[in-house]
Formats: C-alpha cells, structure tokens, sequence
C-alpha cells in the first residue's frame, strides 16, 4: 500500500537525491519532493516522500535518526486542507 511521508528538520543543503538514497534503504521510493521558498528557491527545511512498501519501517527507523547533524521528524502525512481560493485576503462579515 503507498503510503506518504512527511519528512521535516532536514538540513537546508539536502536534495531529494540523498532523501531517496536514505529512504531507498526502507523500501520502494516512487517520489521525493523538497518544498522550497517561491521566492528564494531555497529549501523550506521539509519535504515529502511516496513509497510503494516499507512507509512504515521508514518511520520507525527514521524518526528521529540523526542526517547530517540533525534529527529528522517523519511521520505518515496528512491530507492537504482545502485552501480559501480567495488567496489570503481577508474574508468581509
């Protein structure tokens, strides 16, 4: 089953190639996404990762572990929330 992960607390310098090394070691990797400012291009210091098998045993072990000085968070991602299409501009009552 595919499962979707949230990974944060990555250091600014990672790319998805060294995350879907890492994760590859779990399981099937299918897609690795790091988000980055719209602005900058930079890393926003999260990303997120599909995998065919081994989403849990990802967790598991990864949770936690130390890359590259930092303790990684990854946890089973949420669901999107609907967005307002308004784009941020403030609701009138």
């Amino acid at each position: 089953m595919k499962k979707r992960l949230y990974v944060g607390n990555l250091p600014f310098e990672t790319t998805e190639s060294d995350l879907k090394d890492l994760f590859g070691q779990a399981g099937s990797v299918e897609t690795v996404r790091i988000i980055t400012d719209h602005d900058t291009g930079r890393s926003k210091g999260f990303g997120f990762i599909e995998m065919q098998d081994g989403g849990d045993k990802a967790i598991a072990e990864m949770n936690g572990m130390d890359f590259k000085g930092r303790a990684l968070t990854v946890n089973e991602a949420r669901p999107m929330s609907s967005r307002d299409s308004r784009g941020g501009v403030f609701k009138r009552y």
